[in-house]
């Protein structure tokens, strides 16, 4: 693979941005919450050089458009528009809003799909009666009235919760807060929508239906996704591994970007 096979080529699909760079194997990376794709900068040259890797900005997210109705199928299926032109089954890596999405993927167009990579991904954001590894819905629906009211302070606020007691916390804050309004402010109404959508789902009684490899990457120290619920989401999946990552929080590629590589590596297929 020469130079030029690596270098990002940018496109639209029915509205959804997608860079790509590199050959080989597809691998589709999909941000989380309020982010876009240019989170995933550090990870890219390394992936790129045995896969073709699609990075997406999710709709209403960095340079896609918004869609309506916005729910978990209709990101599922803005994924699906935005590779279709990838013919080989894909690699997935979605990071948590992200995770959920490659889930939901997975489950619904099982052929489509190689293997998924769920990073700090739980299949339910919020506590629930018989779920208690999650956030109090109290407390997610008192930051959704503060996106409201203040989305970008509400936005950086958040970025420090998902570093929280993490090793790195401070370089890794700095990191997020540099890429988050690097492609523009997301659409607020989006972010209202998508932050319905980690309300609202449930996935666990669909996770036995997910028949494809997975590999689970949670951070030990993680305040939004804990690891009790990393490690339940891997024991639910039919063919699923868990790592973790000593010393992470919510976003363990960017804060201990040698251990996600060597956690990445672990269960390699191709």
């Amino acid at each position: 693979m020469n130079a030029r096979d690596r270098a990002p080529k940018m496109a639209r699909a029915d509205g959804v941005h997608v860079e790509t760079a590199g050959a080989g194997s597809p691998l589709v990376l999909i941000h989380g919450f309020a982010m876009h794709g240019g989170v995933f900068a550090p990870l890219v040259p390394a992936l790129a050089q045995r896969h073709r890797v699609h990075v997406v900005d999710l709709p209403g997210h960095g340079a896609s458009a918004p869609i309506a109705p916005y729910d978990l199928g209709a990101l599922a299926s803005a994924l699906d528009r935005a590779t279709a032109d990838e013919e080989q089954p894909l690699a997935l890596l979605g990071w948590s809003l992200g995770g959920t999405v490659a889930l939901e993927f997975a489950r619904t167009r099982p052929a489509r799909v190689r293997r998924v990579v769920l990073v700090a991904t739980t299949p339910s954001f919020v506590a629930r009666p018989d779920w208690p590894h999650a956030m109090a819905p109290a407390t997610l629906a008192r930051f959704g009235d503060e996106l409201r009211v203040a989305y970008r302070a509400t936005l950086l606020r958040f970025l420090t919760l998902q570093v929280q007691g993490s090793d790195e916390g401070r370089r890794t804050l700095a990191e997020l807060r540099e890429r988050l309004f690097a492609r523009g402010d997301p659409d607020p109404r989006q972010l209202d929508a998508a932050l319905s959508v980690l309300r609202d789902a449930d996935l666990r009684p669909s996770l036995p239906g997910v028949r494809a490899p997975a590999l689970v990457i949670g951070g030990a120290r993680d305040a939004l996704v804990p690891l009790a619920a990393t490690k339940a989401l891997a024991a639910a999946l039919p063919n699923a591994a868990h790592r973790t990552i000593d010393g992470a929080a919510h976003a363990p590629f960017l804060s201990h970007p040698a251990a996600f590589a060597a956690a990445l590596e672990s269960v390699r297929d191709d």
